[in-house]
């Protein structure tokens, strides 16, 4: 099948996903009201098969060092499955799924798939790796840009999270391994939630979004002036050194999210 955009729709709900464009989501509307931030970098994109940066781009891999392009430099960032297209695989009024092939720079062949479900009030989005020959250690996350402000002399988006501990970050934008109570924002920071990732977005008398996975770290970005980026994944920055989840032919790594909103 193409890697054409695709409209999914559910009540008053309506998300866009581009394959075509590394298989983001590029849109979604509430009510006709855009909750990412436009344009052809942003909207929400998947973090695969690394998640934020990788330490001078080199990670081990059972014996061998692998080097990955300093997309970051000094670091790798974000994966190589955003710069891609994906493909589409099966399309229904509400459901699309996607899927994209790991290939050079990334040294083991293996399948990505991406499944986006969407409700009248929420959009779940389901992200699997599945090795062909070799295993190797690997990441999932997502990197939603929403909007800092919906316009119409709104107020700015509030975030709301209890999370266990933060990631000391280095000078280097790295964890150092140390954990911290954690802090006030604004944050570019990893911070650990054990009993699964539970973030909510408020935007006063608008809107409320909770950001929900089974997976217990969460990046939250909020440094621009545009958007808040909440990134749930599998594992921390610099995870492919420090907390690699192994992909085997025999066992796929997968993880899911969900965004779930109500009126205010």
């Amino acid at each position: 099948m193409s890697n054409e955009d695709i409209t999914l729709t559910a009540g008053d709900a309506e998300v866009t996903v581009a394959p075509g464009n590394g298989g983001r989501v590029g849109s979604l509307r509430v009510g006709g009201v855009e909750l990412l931030r436009q344009g052809a970098k942003f909207g929400c994109f998947p973090m695969v098969p690394w998640c934020g940066r990788i330490r001078d781009g080199r990670f081990l891999d059972g014996a061998a060092v692998r080097q990955m392009p300093l997309n970051s430099p000094p670091h790798a960032i974000h994966g190589t499955a955003r710069d891609g297209a994906w493909t589409t695989a099966r399309v229904t009024g509400s459901e699309a799924v996607i899927t994209y092939d790991l290939v050079d720079p990334w040294p083991h062949p293996a399948r990505v798939t991406q499944s986006f479900t969407l409700t009248e009030d929420a959009l779940t989005l389901t992200m699997s790796v599945e090795a062909h020959a070799d295993s190797f250690p690997a990441q999932i996350g997502w990197h939603p840009w929403f909007n800092r402000n919906l316009g119409e002399g709104g107020e700015d988006v509030r975030v709301d999270f209890r999370p266990a501990w933060q990631e000391e970050r280095g000078d280097d934008h790295l964890p150092t391994g140390h954990r911290l109570d954690p802090e006030p924002g604004p944050w570019d920071d990893c911070f650990g939630m054990p009993g699964g990732v539970d973030v909510t977005l408020t935007w006063p008398g608008r809107l409320e979004l909770k950001v929900g996975s089974r997976e217990e770290w969460v990046v939250v970005y909020d440094e621009q002036e545009a958007a808040v980026c909440v990134e749930p994944q599998t594992g921390p920055p610099n995870g492919l050194n420090t907390h690699p989840r192994l992909v085997t032919p025999i066992e796929p790594l997968e993880a899911t999210t969900t965004w779930s909103w109500r009126r205010l």
